[in-house]
């Protein structure tokens, strides 16, 4: 069904319908990736080569600590669309109230601890001692704003889920402009440098996080809401295990860019991060997609899943295929075109390191022909409240393949084998993936 502009998670969802339901989510991961590359934009081209490594080195521990809200809303969206979908809107509420307050609390306990230890995080994190003073800076500001990106995180999980993804999308842009404005007026034109650039991305995370908490609290129309509840360590425990392989998968994404950096340390030097962040800058617009794809459809798997509606399952998993094999294609075409003139925009001042990072993003697009699969069937999973499956997938895929391959892959093919280590987990967790989903098919009944 479609009440007003907005479509209801019972609907039947035809290509049209779904692509209206997730272009919100997909813009609204396109604009939240916009952060860190607009950030990086301006450090690079304003501060210099020492302040961009610096940003890169300590910006995996950021995303660590921020995904604990992907956890929590990409968990808590699978536990309470199910009971949406089975008609317990109170409890649905109350669970929703529940994760929220616990994140905010978790949040602040991290942020703290972040923040006095900036100093020892960014030594462990390899930065040397011309870039330390920058990465202590970038990383103490960030952590002023994290439990506002936490929050962000979460509530874009629950946009969707309360049927109002334009809404997440509209605030998302508010949070995404104000960024990129401040960035201009504080490092571009007032020279604050990489402590101006912290705090773009601090107050656009503010935004981001205050405008939906404040939505949810007052909001009369909309079917979730912060209410009363109680502590349940059972809920939370549920939502955690659902949401384990989003955590996990950015959690390794953070693991993985420390020892990347490490590596390319080894082999190529500052120039090897700096080139490295300009292809995760890149990589992160493109993955924005895929996320922003299995984060809409999300909520629809888990209402049927818990209506046991098995017909309009399939037909969502169907299109879903074919939507993603059209997108991998695209982004690889995309990722071709736009390899130049993406490098040129960040490092085009240093001969040496654009030749570097364009070799290393043609390299590197070729995952995008198989990538999204492996995103939408980890997420695919979670909404079906099986967070154990999506856990091995996301693991085999974030984690393990990437710690073998880093190491494998630059003793065969030199520094070539960096920017190739994603084209083979790629391709190694595609077989994973196909394995878990022709496994469990009657399980689930999303296949015929």
């Amino acid at each position: 069904m479609i009440k007003g502009n907005s479509i209801q998670l019972s609907a039947h969802f035809t290509y049209k319908k779904m692509f209206r339901f997730v272009l919100a989510p997909i813009c609204t991961m396109l604009f939240t990736s916009i952060y860190g590359i607009v950030d990086g934009f301006f450090v690079s081209n304003y501060v210099g080569n020492t302040a961009f490594a610096s940003l890169n080195l300590v910006m995996p521990y950021i995303m660590m600590i921020a995904s604990v809200g992907f956890m929590f809303g990409s968990g808590g969206n699978a536990l309470v669309s199910l009971h949406l979908g089975l008609g317990e809107k109170k409890k649905a509420n109350e669970y929703f109230s529940l994760i929220v307050y616990t994140l905010i609390g978790i949040g602040v306990v991290l942020a703290a601890v972040s923040f006095f230890l900036a100093s020892s995080i960014s030594r462990l994190l390899g930065a040397s001692e011309a870039m330390l003073p920058y990465g202590v800076l970038y990383l103490r500001i960030n952590m002023i704003g994290i439990v506002f990106f936490m929050l962000q995180n979460l509530f874009q999980n629950f946009l969707i889920t309360a049927e109002k993804p334009r809404t997440g999308f509209a605030i998302t842009l508010i949070a995404g402009c104000t960024n990129m404005l401040l960035d201009w007026i504080l490092v571009g034109i007032c020279g604050l440098g990489i402590a101006g650039a912290a705090w773009a991305t601090v107050t656009s995370q503010i935004v981001g996080g205050i405008v939906p908490f404040t939505y949810f609290l007052v909001s009369k129309s909309s079917i979730l809401k912060l209410t009363g509840t109680r502590f349940e360590a059972r809920v939370i425990a549920k939502t955690c295990g659902n949401g384990v392989s989003e955590f996990l998968s950015n959690v390794s994404a953070s693991i993985v860019g420390f020892l990347y950096n490490l590596q390319l340390l080894h082999y190529v030097g500052e120039n090897g991060v700096s080139a490295y962040g300009v292809i995760m800058y890149v990589s992160f617009a493109f993955v924005a997609i895929y996320i922003g794809y299995s984060m809409g459809v999300a909520p629809i798997i888990g209402f049927n899943y818990g209506a046991e509606n098995k017909s309009e399952l399939q037909n969502i998993f169907r299109k879903s295929v074919t939507i993603l094999g059209i997108t991998n294609i695209t982004m690889f075409v995309m990722a071709e075109v736009l390899t130049v003139p993406m490098a040129k925009i960040f490092v085009g001042y240093n001969q040496t390191l654009n030749e570097l990072t364009i070799r290393g993003m043609r390299i590197y697009s070729v995952a995008f022909l198989v990538m999204g699969f492996n995103v939408f069937a980890s997420a695919f999973f979670t909404a079906l409240s099986n967070g154990k499956i999506s856990a091995i997938i996301s693991v085999t895929r974030t984690l393990i393949l990437q710690l073998i391959m880093i190491y494998v892959m630059p003793m065969i093919l030199g520094v070539d084998g960096l920017w190739a280590v994603v084209i083979a987990v790629e391709g190694i967790s595609l077989i994973v993936t196909v394995y878990y989903i022709l496994k469990n098919r009657k399980n689930y009944g999303y296949m015929k």
